[in-house]
């Protein structure tokens, strides 16, 4: 059985969605191949307990372009963006805590109660990151140039691409420019570590390590390591919450993202297939014909755009001879190493922090709530993951968006996301089918010394380990950016470097998702970025 389109895309993730709606909107015929019976790759909403709605991947948004928002016009298909304030809260088993918000002078205030220097320094750190978030922007919303000079046995680049990547390169010249003095500092946020540029800008811990946890999100490093600092300002990128750096719940979970952009792709033509396995990627003569489905359906198109990472594209779904030996040899070469686990919580009632107590929700259930007094705390959390064994206090964020939506669970009850940081993929001398129960358990006896109640307001909980995620959402090595976020892996060498435009040694086979510039998050601009690149050569 055989069936033709001028576009095929695998998975129904954010990024797919977001390149088969661009795509429709030009008038192409294209066809959405998702894997699992629920779309939204890891922006989904699934009822994991009767009752209870759950993101049960990722959890808050703000990267998410907002021209996406208004080009689809996502709000009208039901798109609703709950922002949250305060935003984090980190509690301290000494009696204190810290609650930041988008008001500077109460920040001011917050940070004032540990250190008064601090309060004056942050106005002027929050403003640096914001100067440089913004310069960068119109870098990460097309796809990158290349600046290097490439073997052809790599890639054959006509003059007009050639053209193309200089003027990219020339208006990134001057953008950086209009960083002036404070370029230095940009540089090294692009490039250097967390650690040593918090401790320069602060004296408290507790404000130190609350912003640490943002350079370590979704990576295997520490926060000594070179790159951690661009993970740092990854997350401030974002306008989607109502304002750069603020971050909020959408109404309904995560998968609310998934439902508004496949009601935009129906309504723009495009067809869904759920439950609707790639198996290959066909090519002949060095172009992609369709792809073959699990259930030996044949899906014909002359364009392939995938949304998973670079080793399924490239090291699954196409066969070895028809990718240049170079090409492969660096594919093989990704790091996907990764330390992140998940837990889903149903809860009776909302943890009642011994530091700040509260009756029902409080102003600080509303935000991330951080545990991870100390940047040494982070460290050590890291220093066990690194032989392999996870962390014996692991780094937690947890988020509690019932806390703003009532839509999620029962009256009275609640939904709690908990991110863990550090549960490395590979185990030195165990399997995490074996030990994830007792994992979760650590994880909820850590939270308990802060709020004592959390373990019998525990209704329900998952635990999802980085061989869960690889299983159950194709995040190779169970890493949520679809490769390390590291200087190597970023802008003109992601995937890979020579093939940071979408486009692939397959003529036809392009890259939509996290995988392809400009990396991972909640963000839209791979599949954004990848629908122009096919528009431009498939007119």
């Amino acid at each position: 059985m055989s069936e033709m389109y001028d576009c095929v895309v695998i998975g129904a993730g954010h990024n797919g969605l977001v390149t088969a709606a661009y795509l429709a909107k030009k008038g192409k015929r294209v066809c959405v191949l998702e894997r699992r019976d629920i779309l939204g790759g890891c922006t989904v909403t699934e009822e994991l307990w009767p009752g209870y709605k759950i993101s049960t991947a990722s959890y808050v948004i703000s990267l998410f372009l907002p021209e996406i928002i208004r080009e689809l016009r996502l709000a009208q298909y039901g798109l609703k963006i709950l922002p949250r304030d305060p935003s984090s809260f980190t509690p301290l088993l000494e009696g204190r805590y810290l609650l930041l918000g988008n008001d500077e002078r109460k920040n001011q205030d917050e940070i004032g109660k540990f250190s008064s220097r601090d309060a004056e320094a942050y106005p002027r750190y929050e403003a640096l990151l914001e100067q440089v978030a913004q310069v960068l922007d119109p870098l990460l919303n097309r796809a990158a140039p290349n600046p290097l000079p490439l073997p052809k046995s790599w890639r054959k680049q006509g003059m007009s691409s050639r053209l193309r990547d200089a003027g990219q390169l020339w208006d990134m010249y001057q953008t950086l420019g209009e960083l002036g003095e404070q370029l230095p500092d940009a540089l090294e946020l692009l490039t250097g570590a967390a650690r040593p540029i918090l401790e320069r800008w602060f004296e408290s811990e507790v404000l130190r390590a609350t912003l640490a946890t943002d350079a370590v999100i979704g990576a295997f490093a520490s926060i000594s390591s070179p790159g951690t600092a661009y993970v740092l300002l990854h997350h401030v990128m974002g306008e989607a919450g109502g304002a750069r750096g603020v971050w909020g719940y959408l109404e309904g979970g995560m998968g609310a993202l998934a439902t508004a952009l496949a009601g935009a792709c129906e309504d723009l033509g495009v067809t869904i297939l759920r439950e609707a396995e790639v198996s290959k990627i066909l090519v002949e003569n060095g172009r992609t014909s369709g792809v073959l489905l699990a259930d030996h359906r044949v899906i014909e198109a002359p364009v392939v755009a995938s949304s998973v990472d670079a080793h399924w594209t490239f090291e699954r779904f196409i066969d070895v001879e028809h990718l240049p030996e170079s090409f492969r040899r660096q594919v093989n070469k990704i790091d996907y190493s990764s330390a992140s686990a998940k837990v889903n919580f149903a809860l009776s009632e909302p943890p009642k922090f011994t530091c700040c107590p509260s009756d029902g929700v409080g102003l600080h259930h509303r935000g991330t709530m951080h545990i991870s007094p100390t940047l040494d705390y982070i460290e050590r959390a890291f220093d066990d993951a690194k032989y392999g064994v996870p962390s014996a206090e692991p780094v937690l964020e947890m988020t509690m968006p019932s806390s703003v939506d009532q839509t999620l669970a029962p009256d009275g009850k609640h939904v709690m996301s908990m991110f863990v940081q550090f549960a490395p993929y590979q185990l030195a001398n165990a399997s995490w089918d074996d030990i994830k129960d007792d994992f979760g358990k650590r994880c909820i006896d850590l939270l308990a010394r802060y709020a004592p109640n959390v373990p019998d307001a525990i209704e329900h909980y998952q635990v999802l380990t980085p061989l869960d995620l690889e299983r159950t959402f194709r995040l190779t090595g169970g890493n949520i950016m679809q490769g390390a976020m590291h200087f190597h892996q970023l802008f003109f060498m992601r995937p890979v470097a020579g093939w940071a435009d979408h486009r692939s040694p397959v003529r036809g086979v392009y890259l939509c998702g996290a995988a392809s510039h400009p990396g991972g998050g909640v963000m839209g601009a791979c599949g954004r970025n990848a629908a122009h690149a096919i528009l431009k050569d498939f007119r």
